[in-house]
């Protein structure tokens, strides 16, 4: 029985023998642990603004990376409607003796053209030749135009501020 009031008197065998149930706990805030206590909650405190810091630049680093994409994003999907843009163009300027026929080509024309201008898609209209926007598939003569204009447009170009989108297919004075 011996064990008994060995255990009642130190219920928990990891506390050493010699020390009891009525000794008192280590002083939390006592004058010796006050330093400590003060570098732990500087280094808490300087960790914790390091943490905010990198989440504020992880957000504005984010933020302006999908700001980056958008445009692109546009950019691509406007280049795989550039194709029927062209195709309309091309009914628009077939010959057709039905008048109701040319009027909705029309229609659909200046409704693809307002939304390509409402997503910011702007025509090259540049009269001198350009490479940055112009694409030179032709050289011609020409009395009329000085050397270096761009004579005639066999595709439009489009971009959208200062990206280009699909360069202009041009024939170009000598």
């Amino acid at each position: 029985m011996g064990k008994k009031s060995e255990n009642a008197k130190n219920p928990r065998s990891d506390v050493p023998e010699d020390q009891t149930l009525e000794s008192s706990p280590p002083e939390v805030g006592g004058e010796g642990n006050a330093e400590p206590q003060a570098d732990e909650l500087s280094r808490l405190k300087d960790q914790l603004l390091r943490q905010a810091a990198e989440y504020d630049n992880y957000r504005k680093r984010t933020a302006k990376e999908r700001m980056e994409l958008v445009p692109g994003a546009i950019a691509k999907t406007v280049a795989e409607f550039l194709p029927v843009i062209d195709n309309i163009e091309r009914a628009f300027a077939a010959e057709c003796s039905d008048a109701n026929y040319k009027k909705g080509i029309e229609m659909i024309y200046a409704s693809f053209l307002e939304t390509l201008k409402n997503l910011g898609v702007e025509e090259i209209v540049e009269e001198d030749f350009n490479p940055a926007v112009h694409q030179a598939v032709q050289h011609v003569e020409s009395e009329d135009l000085e050397s270096g204009k761009v004579a005639r447009i066999f595709q439009k170009g489009y971009k959208i501020g200062n990206r280009v989108i699909r360069f202009a297919m041009v024939a170009i004075v000598k």
